[in-house]
């Protein structure tokens, strides 16, 4: 203030226009905003809308497994994991939180196996909810039932599908697993979304993962800032599509008697690894197949990722001798009287020995295969045979070729064979290598007259919804492979082999009195490139068996190979191999003196787990199953069978909650059923002899403990 006067400031011009100016524009914009839905290139509306637009994935049922009689060997099932919503929450859960954390957690505390400390630093975090873990994930339909019973304040449940394979490790090669895996997309409008998807790892989960998985679905709409749907906005449903079923050609009971018979041999032999298979003499369907080391696919517990079945070739041994016979057969070049003197065979700078390495003698040609003599065999390929004639022949069996069943990592073996020495040997099975399966499919050609059937794993593929077929296997055969009378000289050549007189025949140990089984051994030596050359001792081979049965009229056909038992060299195998084929035998009825008109009635077995004892044993006895109750509890916690059928007098053993389990009377059981008793009782077990029981090393009703080690004896009378 200057001379009593007040000062006042006046803004220059340009400050003026600029305000007016920038009211122009602010104007402008909003009428542009107001009249145009898109600002550079966005549409505004879309933009908003999808900002609170919710696309929720309707998940696709993943197809299940079964066996040939429809049951179950892998499906889809519900798990859970516990959640807790916390006071946070509350701003969208109208007061459903925890509110007494220690009571809460107490409570919890002995049903998720976690301490009560454990859960109070869980259920007090600054967040609006949390996941209750380790212990809340994954865990069972009934475990939430007894969680919800608790009617706990704020406790929910997400659920989510997991796989599961009710049987265990059973089959598992051939089913293969199937795990959660995490997939993560990013729409158009840069939003990532992260779903679980079931994925095929092994088997047939992998080989037929597209059609097992199916097609996802979706449900689209709007939600507010609570998560919540917008009332009277559009909804956007693109319906699931389920994965389809698939059938295997398994037969879950044979796959029983191949899976105890192998776990009995490895844990009495310890070899290096065994496998075993069965076939359809009539169809080419394999109806089980087991190896070991084999692994639970719910657990995983893998150490072989390959199937010792399809992909792990290996040298044969004499089992080749009946293609190079067939062969010389073939050719019209075969005399089986002409002789030939065994022992030793001289090509150039190296030396052929027979097993025995002093021979036989002089002795025929069908004597030589009864015998299994690998100078038999350089013998004949000498006078009967060339290189390219033994070479055509075997890749005219299926050997060095994929077969094509449908399983993944099929592998052809090798076929080669140049000079003279590599000749002989691949004539008795050294230097080159084949798989069991295609072992199986030559076998076809001897129990069809000539004719080879193409194995198959797969039954049908079917649409669970519409029932629609969308595969269904038929009988592929290829005709006249080998000539009808080729076909019979070889089945009586393997009739010989195990059901002559003479005890020094290689197939002797197959024989089972009154039963006419056929068949052909083989003895590999195995190559070690530690070594650098075949491994020596009494034990280092790879043992092996080809057979079938009834020999008028094959209906089965099994190949069988152990590789390095730790002793009783091929015992343990032809000991598998021959309870297998009888109890088989039993199942289908096969054996004359208990073949009835009548068709065998097979009853469905559930999971009875947490059942009350009673009822079951009722059920079960009224639909005709022999019921072994262990111990005298009044609940189920184990049983021997599951998702599977038995047949009507088969026996299923229940395990209870009880205090203590007394010693049951085993005499007349098969092995398999010992072996399914004490895997139960998870108690220490030997097995002596082959056949049904005869003796027991701890008496019947002594009570049992885990430090006991339990001696059963077999007798190898077979009980009709």
């Amino acid at each position: 203030m200057k001379n009593g006067r007040r000062t006042v400031w006046k803004a220059p011009l340009y400050i003026y226009i600029g305000v007016i100016l920038l009211t122009i524009i602010l104007y402008i914009q909003f009428v542009y905003l107001s009249l145009s839905p898109t600002i550079y290139g966005k549409n505004m509306s879309e933009f908003a809308a999808s900002r609170n637009t919710v696309k929720k994935v309707l998940s696709a049922k993943r197809g299940t497994i079964y066996d040939s009689n429809s049951n179950v060997l892998a499906l889809n099932v519900s798990s859970y994991t516990v959640i807790a919503y916390l006071p946070k929450s509350t701003v969208y859960t109208k007061e459903n939180y925890v509110k007494d954390v220690d009571a809460t957690a107490n409570a919890l505390s002995p049903l998720l196996n976690m301490e009560a400390d454990t859960l109070k630093k869980l259920l007090t975090q600054d967040r609006y909810q949390v996941e209750l873990g380790p212990g809340g994930r994954g865990i069972t339909e009934l475990k939430k039932d007894e969680i919800e019973s608790l009617n706990l304040p704020g406790i929910d449940f997400m659920e989510d599908q997991k796989r599961y394979y009710p049987n265990g490790d059973f089959a598992s090669y051939i089913i293969g697993y199937a795990k959660d895996n995490e997939i993560t997309e990013t729409d158009s409008n840069g939003k990532t979304t992260t779903t679980k998807q079931i994925v095929g790892e092994l088997g047939i989960e992998s080989k037929y993962n597209d059609l097992l998985s199916g097609k996802d679905g979706y449900l689209e709409y709007q939600q507010d800032k609570y998560g919540y749907k917008i009332a009277n906005t559009q909804t956007k449903e693109i319906k699931a599509e389920n994965g389809y079923d698939i059938y295997l050609t398994i037969d879950a009971s044979i796959q029983r008697f191949i899976e105890s018979s192998i776990k009995e041999a490895q844990n009495t032999y310890n070899p290096e690894w065994i496998t075993i298979s069965v076939m359809d003499a009539k169809t080419g369907d394999i109806l089980g197949t087991s190896s070991t080391p084999s692994y639970d696919p719910n657990v995983r517990n893998i150490t072989n990722y390959e199937n010792i079945f399809t992909s792990i070739p290996f040298e044969p041994g004499s089992t080749m001798k009946t293609y190079t016979y067939m062969c010389a057969m073939e050719k019209g070049t075969y005399d089986g009287n002409k002789t030939f003197t065994s022992g030793t065979y001289q090509v150039g700078n190296d030396t052929i020995n027979d097993w025995n390495r002093t021979g036989w003698g002089t002795i025929t040609f069908d004597k030589g295969f009864e015998y299994s003599s690998n100078v038999g065999i350089a013998n004949l390929i000498e006078q009967s045979l060339t290189r390219q004639d033994l070479y055509d022949c075997f890749k005219k069996y299926g050997f060095g070729e994929l077969t094509g069943i449908e399983l993944s990592r099929e592998q052809s073996g090798k076929l080669k064979f140049i000079y003279p020495i590599e000749v002989y040997t691949a004539g008795f099975g050294q230097g080159i290598t084949t798989t069991p399966v295609q072992h199986l499919q030559a076998l076809t050609m001897i129990a069809n007259n000539g004719d080879m059937l193409k194995p198959h794993i797969v039954s049908k593929i079917v649409n669970p919804d519409t029932n629609e077929i969308y595969y269904e296997r038929n009988v592929d055969r290829i005709s006249n492979v080998i000539s009808k009378e080729t076909a019979n000289k070889i089945k009586d050549l393997m009739y010989i082999t195990v059901q002559g007189k003479d005890p020094g025949t290689t197939g002797y140990p197959y024989r089972i009195e009154g039963f006419d089984v056929i068949g052909k051994t083989g003895t590999s030596q195995i190559y070690s490139n530690t070594v650098g050359g075949y491994l020596t001792g009494d034990n280092a081979y790879i043992f092996s068996y080809a057979g079938m049965f009834p020999y008028d009229d094959p209906e089965i056909i099994i190949y069988a190979a152990m590789k390095l038992p730790t002793w009783g060299k091929s015992s343990g195998l032809s000991n598998a191999v021959k309870d297998i084929m009888k109890s088989i035998a039993k199942y289908k009825n096969m054996f004359s003196e208990t073949k009835k008109e009548n068709s065998l009635n097979m009853i469905e077995i559930k999971s009875y787990i947490n059942q009350n004892t009673s009822d079951i044993e009722t059920k079960l006895t009224n639909d005709g199953i022999k019921v072994i109750t262990i111990g005298n509890g009044d609940k189920i916690i184990k049983q021997s069978l599951t998702n599977s059928s038995l047949i009507n007098g088969e026996k299923l053993i229940l395990l209870t909650n009880s205090s203590e389990y007394k010693m049951p009377n085993l005499t007349g059981w098969s092995r398999h059923e010992v072996i399914e008793l004490f895997e139960l009782l998870n108690i220490p077990y030997t097995i002596e002899g082959y056949g049904y029981v005869t003796n027991q090393s701890i008496p019947v009703n002594i009570i049992l403990t885990n430090d006991m080690s339990i001696t059963v004896t077999l007798s190898n009378t077979l009980e009709s």
